[in-house]
């Protein structure tokens, strides 16, 4: 079974444009566990626009008391770090962005940064914490290096969605495109064959929904969690958090279990 964590960035952006409070990050987080969600992510980022440290250590207790994992988001730099050893999510995701970047559009070049990952690692797993590396999936050589992440001591990767995102709609608009999503779907599913080989767990994240899930979950057997926020939100402004999280357990479902 795939685990759905609900990305809540969204819903912090939306609080941080006045100064009253809502929408509250800590409700919404609650919401969504209540009706199924297996967890929760955050992603503080150095300007603040939307998730801040107080939200990570607001959100840690009552996540944990709910029976859901905490998933923290970011770049390992000492801040961040010890923003993680403090509130011991269940799972911290490192990624590659630079301070002020939009959002994550790349994974780690896990060779050129091995020294900074096998530090950041180490402290994570000190703390208890376990560690995924955010890692581009898109083309063959990108699968050959996914298992990199194992050597400087992470748990799991996630896989960087984006690709597959954008190859699906392209097939979706137009029939030519579909074999070019094939062969994506292809590298995605060599690339997570190959971390389950070398002994990770395979999360995925950004720009999924729910349409482009159940292509991804039917290719991935051993995909452990998906991260989604955008979609999710903008569909909860729509049906309210709970519906959108069980359109996402029915999404994530094996396909006999949908057609069920």
């Amino acid at each position: 079974m795939t685990h759905l964590s609900v990305n809540l960035n969204k819903v912090a952006l939306v609080r941080n444009a006045r100064d009253l409070g809502v929408p509250d990050v800590l409700v919404a987080a609650r919401a969504c566990l209540a009706a199924g969600a297996s967890g929760i992510t955050v992603h503080p980022r150095p300007d603040g626009r939307h998730i801040v440290p107080d939200d990570v250590r607001a959100l840690a207790g009552p996540v944990r008391a709910h029976g859901g994992e905490l998933n923290v988001e970011g770049y390992p730099s000492d801040d961040f770090l010890a923003l993680v050893e403090e509130t011991r999510p269940d799972q911290c995701t490192l990624v590659p962005d630079a301070p002020g970047q939009r959002t994550s559009d790349h994974g780690w070049d896990v060779e050129r940064h091995r020294a900074l990952l096998e530090d950041a690692a180490a402290r994570l797993r000190e703390a208890g914490v376990r560690v995924s590396l955010f890692v581009d999936a898109a083309t063959p050589e990108d699968a050959e290096r996914v298992p990199l992440a194992r050597a400087v001591g992470a748990d799991r990767v996630e896989l960087y969605t984006e690709p597959w995102a954008r190859a699906y709609a392209g097939a979706v608009a137009a029939a030519a495109a579909a074999t070019g999503a094939a062969r994506l779907l292809d590298c995605f599913a060599d690339a997570a064959d190959r971390a389950h080989g070398a002994g990770l767990g395979v999360n995925a994240g950004h720009d999924l929904n729910l349409r482009n899930l159940p292509p991804l979950v039917a290719a991935i057997p051993e995909l452990a969690e998906v991260s989604i926020g955008h979609a999710f939100v903008a569909d909860a402004l729509h049906v309210g958090y709970a519906a959108a999280v069980r359109a996402y357990l029915t999404a994530l479902a094996p396909p006999r279990a949908r057609s069920a």
